[in-house]
């Protein structure tokens, strides 16, 4: 127990150290990982407005440009729950609302199930989808995406913070450009 009371004072100082050493690379890296998913999501777009909250939503948005600095777009960040926690997904679209990409930014979900939700066969299938994108558990369709085998949580826990984003450009950015 003593010996306890010789580490900590020592140990405190050094933790406080390291972390304010290392914070600000931390914030660095999450914001160069952010605009590298915005143009992954996004690709026509080579530069971002400022983020925006959604009114009366649960995430933020962002216009997307490309290089003469014509809107091309929009990248919204949205979350729902999924099985594991929260779902965070970064979605983009296209003028006309229909998705140009997709990829999770936060997904705690069952390895080897849904954390299949991060793979590009899965997360393709948003691609060219409007709102309204429903879950459909044998074989998908028209404006359906296949769910996860033995993830349904998950797949409907995505399809809801994508469908929340086309939801909000149809709503409150269509037509606005």
């Amino acid at each position: 127990l003593e010996i306890l009371f010789l580490i900590c004072p020592v140990a405190t100082p050094l933790l406080a150290v390291t972390n304010k050493v290392t914070a600000p690379k931390i914030a660095e890296l999450s914001a160069q990982t952010e605009v590298e998913t915005r143009q992954k999501v996004l690709p026509a777009a080579t530069q971002f407005g400022e983020t925006q909250e959604m009114k009366g939503g649960s995430g933020t948005y962002a216009v997307g440009k490309d290089a003469s600095g014509n809107e091309v777009g929009y990248v919204f960040v949205t979350v729902s729950k999924g099985y594991g926690g929260d779902v965070k997904i970064m979605t983009g679209g296209d003028k006309n609302g229909a998705v140009t990409g997709i990829s999770p930014l936060e997904l705690n979900e069952t390895a080897g199930l849904g954390m299949k939700a991060q793979n590009a066969s899965f997360l393709d299938q948003f691609k060219g989808k409007v709102k309204d994108i429903a879950v459909n558990k044998n074989s998908a369709s028209g404006n359906e995406i296949q769910a996860l085998t033995g993830a349904t949580i998950t797949s409907k826990a995505v399809t809801a913070a994508v469908n929340e984003a086309l939801s909000y450009y149809d709503s409150n950015l269509k037509g606005a450009e």
